[in-house]
C-alpha cells in the first residue's frame, strides 16, 4: 500500500500524474516539484531543444538539474499538436495536463486577426492531442489572460470543438506558485517576464459533469 502523504499546491497534487506542456525555463515544473518534495509523478516538456533552452534562459540549466534530482521526467522538442504520438509519451495517460500561457510567437501585433488565428491554431491542436492523453476523470488546464485581445482567442469554444467541456474557471495569481517566473518565450526577449494581469486557469474535461 502506498502510504505517501498527499501534498498539494492549488489545483495540483503529488497523487496526480501530471504533464506540463510548453515549459519556458521550467520554473513552473520546479515550483510543483518543490511543493511535492518529489517530481517522480511529473513529466515536463518543452518545444525547445535542451541546448536552446540553456542558451536562451538564464535559469534553465539550474532548474533542469534540480528537477532531475527530484525525479522529474523531462522531454524536449515536444510539439503540443502531436505530443500523443511522441515516442516517449505514446500511450501515456495523465490526471492533469497543464499549459500555461500558450502563445504562437510574435508573428504580428497581438490584436492582428492573423496573430489571433495563429494562437487559436496552437491551442486547438494542443487540446486535440491532450484529449487523447487524458485519464478518465482527468483535467486539462490552460492558464490564459482575460483582457483584450486575448479573450478573442475563445479558449472555451476551441476546447468544445474537440469534445472537451469546461469544468471550472478560476482566477490565476502568480504568487500562489512560489518560484514560478513566467517567460515571454519567443524572440530576443524570451527570457524576460511579462505582466500577467487578470487571467484565469480554465479546467476542461473530456466529459461533462
Amino acid at each position: 500500500m502506498d502510504v505517501t502523504m498527499e501534498k498539494k499546491i492549488k489545483h495540483y497534487s503529488n497523487y496526480h500524474k501530471t504533464l506540463l506542456v510548453g515549459e519556458g525555463d521550467f520554473s513552473f515544473a520546479l515550483c510543483l516539484a518543490n511543493a511535492f518534495g518529489s517530481a517522480s509523478n511529473m513529466v515536463a516538456t518543452s518545444l525547445d531543444s535542451k541546448e536552446s533552452l540553456i542558451r536562451n534562459y538564464s535559469r534553465a540549466s539550474t532548474n533542469l538539474n534540480e528537477l532531475e534530482n527530484l525525479g522529474c521526467t523531462v522531454v524536449h522538442e515536444v510539439d503540443a499538436h502531436i505530443m500523443d504520438t511522441h515516442h516517449l509519451l505514446y500511450l501515456e495517460f495523465f490526471d492533469r495536463i497543464v499549459y500555461n500561457f500558450p502563445h504562437a510567437g510574435f508573428l504580428f501585433p497581438e490584436r492582428n486577426p492573423f496573430q489571433i488565428w495563429y494562437h487559436q491554431y496552437v491551442v486547438r491542436g494542443f487540446f486535440n492531442s491532450a484529449r487523447k492523453m487524458l485519464r478518465y476523470g482527468g483535467e486539462i488546464h490552460v492558464t490564459h489572460k482575460k483582457g483584450q485581445p486575448f479573450c478573442s482567442w475563445e479558449i472555451v469554444k476551441l476546447a468544445e470543438e474537440v469534445g472537451l467541456f469546461l469544468v471550472e474557471e478560476v482566477p490565476f495569481y502568480i504568487w500562489d506558485y512560489p518560484g514560478y517566473i513566467n517567460k515571454r518565450g519567443s524572440g530576443n526577449k524570451c527570457d524576460e517576464s511579462f505582466t500577467v494581469g487578470a487571467c484565469s486557469t480554465f479546467k476542461f474535461s473530456a466529459r461533462s459533469f
